[in-house]
């Protein structure tokens, strides 16, 4: 008997512990949710208070789009609050009212026309209001697109404590397309792509509609995010096929209700490749024929289809400059196509060939600027936010400002090609706004980047920021979980470009772990700092281009072998005996000459220049005395050295918010911080030691010396590194 008590009293204990693990695996938090987390509010006193001031919604109109907002009002509320938050057919105190003001009499008595006005097309008002007798919370805008940004908003405020009792809001982005640009190629790889393959099954599409697809318009929407481009820059022409086009029409249906426009890459060899003709030449009448019944035959799918998005002449794309005509041709032939159906072309500006013996830095300014005024108004030039290619810092474009006739569109990237890829903490708010709040001076003082870009400084109808996606099928969307915040801030630049960067790390923090003061404080500082901290293990002082080949994953300045000159990091940084950096003053590339004066200025002078930028415009010798005073290689070794121990420090203020984070996120940071260490000292040994062999001087003393040489740095292969 007493054995058979002890077998029972076994089996409970294992099934007691076969829950609690159960338990804990159905409450893991594995990042899915992104954002739009709605779990409920967590402070007693303010949940009573929120509980007090909102009763239920009042949504009258059923069209797909006011049904996804009366869903997700219904959701986020019903979660946030602890309770079921239900759609009324009666008006009650305390009613969230979300509706247009053609829709609702209450919103057409209770906001002004000039409301209105700044609310914009796609904008949107909140306001506590009092009507009847009753407190209410007016949601409304000119458009229902506008009502759902709105109410993405208000259920922010609440993800963020935020108090709603007495609300006077309105906002309307200040750029009119939000992008983002999937390099998805159509067997699911993603170019660059560090969170697994693409979310898009073209396999299974149009019959088969994937949750994900919902959820990922839903995230976009909720930053106001409205186009998405499906397909890879290096485009293939095959997604321009009947076959193809029912399946993105599919998608096109799934994300019209939450505002967002489907665009697709048009490889310019198309008319050859699927159109069965002998040329591409924009000029040959059959080609514009085949154009203009293509962009007909997807609009026949898609009558909302945004526009193409093309690169041409870059990279081996093909494109005008095959058939000695210009990229304004080029770009003019297919906006033409688009236009009778309000389509756009935005046409990349990142093109360069090895045939040019002129600085890189330059070449897409020669190309480009001489076109100004040349394109059709239905086009948008879009830009690297810099001159090479997404590094972890550059000076903005040249190319901001010195186009006043034609609207250019902001390129960034928010996948990590350059700053770690899918294994390092890196917040690129501050790259970001470093950009946009770069003075071009092209009309004197204050005319800065974001100020082209959103089409004030020179009046255009048209414009945009598009970032290069870093979304993949992985479970929590982005590989990294803090790789999300990037996404995030994307949307939230996009739409107001004067937001700081840290009320974006604020909002995220707060709407994907928790309201707790020090996680968001302590997670704030890891974040506002990361990306600094990242410039100093890899390229300090305005080095650049100086990693792995292929992969970009890691250090690699020793390689000179590539075919293509401009590919090789020795290139970039052109090492000697003397010193380190590429003149791009007038003794030099002269690039330099392509900004404007003003801008110029705070970079021409080797002594006077802004040392973030140092080696991106000088070839400085070695004892070159820095601001700090050390030599320009000990300032070298203190910013490698500096840099990596200032992971460690990223580390160490993670792991003392433990307790305050669930276990399956943090051990998952925690193990990328390791990474994210190792690497940062791989990147400093490797990059140290290389340059060692001009300067000839020691790594001070006080630093710890590479534990490795350099040729064991040099033998590290990296075959399977993804997103190559």
């Amino acid at each position: 008997m007493k054995n058979n008590w002890s077998n029972i009293s076994r089996t409970v204990l294992l099934l007691c512990l076969s829950l609690t693990v159960f338990i804990k695996m159905a409450i893991a938090e594995n990042g899915y949710e992104l954002w739009l987390r709605y779990k409920k509010i967590d402070d007693p006193v303010l949940l009573a208070k929120y509980q007090k001031e909102i009763s239920c919604i009042y949504i009258n109109t059923t069209s797909p789009t006011m049904q996804v907002v009366k869903e997700e009002l219904q959701s986020g509320l019903s979660g946030l609050l602890g309770k079921r938050i239900n759609n009324t057919v009666y008006l009650k105190n305390g009613c969230v009212i979300a509706a247009t003001s053609a829709q609702s009499e209450i919103a057409s008595r209770l906001v002004s026309h000039d409301e209105l006005i700044q609310a914009g097309t796609e904008g949107y008002i909140i306001k506590t209001v009092s009507y009847q007798g009753k407190k209410l919370v007016l949601i409304t805008g000119n458009s229902e697109h506008g009502i759902l940004y709105g109410s993405f908003h208000f259920l922010r405020l609440l993800q963020t404590n935020q108090s709603i009792n007495d609300l006077d809001i309105i906002s309307a982005p200040k750029t009119k397309l939000r992008m983002l640009n999937h390099w998805d190629n159509l067997d699911r790889h993603v170019e660059r792509g560090y969170a697994g393959i693409s979310l898009w099954n073209w396999h299974t599409l149009p019959d088969y509609i994937d949750q994900r697809y919902i959820d990922y318009a839903r995230a976009n929407a909720s930053i106001g995010i409205n186009g998405t481009v499906l397909t890879n820059v290096n485009a293939n022409a095959t997604v321009l096929t009947p076959e193809y086009l029912i399946k993105v029409k599919a998608l096109a249906d799934i994300f019209r209700p939450y505002g967002i426009k489907v665009f697709l890459t048009a490889r310019f060899s198309a008319p050859i490749e699927i159109g069965g003709l002998k040329t591409a030449d924009l000029l040959n009448e059959d080609v514009q024929s085949w154009w203009n019944n293509k962009a007909k035959e997807i609009y026949s799918y898609i009558p909302d289809f945004g526009g193409f998005l093309v690169k041409a002449n870059s990279e081996g794309q093909p494109g005008p400059q095959d058939y000695k005509r210009t990229h304004a041709d080029g770009a003019n032939m297919l906006a033409d196509a688009v236009a009778p159906y309000k389509g756009i072309v935005i046409w990349r500006a990142f093109v360069y060939t090895a045939e040019n013996p002129v600085d890189r830095h330059k070449q897409a300014f020669d190309d480009f600027v001489s076109l100004d005024g040349k394109f059709k108004n239905n086009v948008l030039v879009q830009v690297k936010n810099g001159a090479i290619d997404f590094m972890p810092r550059e000076p903005f474009h040249p190319m901001f400002g010195a186009m006043p006739k034609t609207p250019l569109m902001m390129e960034f990237q928010v996948t990590q090609e350059y700053l770690g890829q899918g294994t390092h903490l890196v917040f690129l708010a501050p790259l970001f706004k470093e950009v946009l709040e770069s003075d071009t001076y092209a009309k004197g003082k204050g005319s800065t980047v974001a100020k082209v870009i959103d089409g004030s400084l020179e009046g255009h109808d048209i414009s945009g920021i598009a970032g290069v996606s870093n979304i993949g099928n992985d479970i929590n969307w982005c590989g990294h979980p803090f790789a999300q915040a990037n996404w995030f801030a994307l949307g939230r630049l996009a739409w107001d470009h004067d937001i700081s960067s840290e009320q974006i790390a604020d909002e995220w923090l707060r709407m994907t772990y928790s309201n707790d003061k020090e996680l968001v404080n302590t997670c704030k500082q890891i974040m506002l700092r990361s990306r600094e901290i990242l410039v100093d293990y890899m390229n300090p002082l305005g080095l650049h281009h100086i990693m792995g080949t292929g992969h970009h994953y890691g250090p690699a300045p020793w390689v000179s072998y590539l075919n293509r000159p401009e590919w090789n990091p020795v290139y970039y940084h052109k090492a000697d005996s003397i010193g380190i950096g590429f003149d791009r003053t007038a003794t030099g590339s002269n690039a330099l000459a392509q900004y404007f004066p003003g801008a110029r200025k705070q970079w021409e002078d080797l002594n006077t220049c802004d040392e973030k930028f140092l080696l991106w415009f000088h070839h400085v010798p070695w004892d070159h005395k820095m601001k700090s005073g050390r030599t320009l290689w000990d300032e070298l070794c203190f910013r490698y050295y500096s840099g990596a121990d200032s992971v460690l420090w990223m580390k160490k203020m993670w792991q003392s918010l433990k307790s305050k984070i669930d276990e399956q996120r943090f051990k998952e940071v925690n193990m990328l911080l390791n990474i994210q260490y190792k690497d940062a000292k791989w990147w400093r040994n490797a990059c140290l030691l290389y340059f060692q062999t001009f300067s000839n001087k020691p790594i001070p003393d006080n630093y710890d010396p590479p534990d490795q040489s350099l040729d064991y740095y040099k033998s590290l292969r990296f075959r399977f590194a993804p997103g190559n």
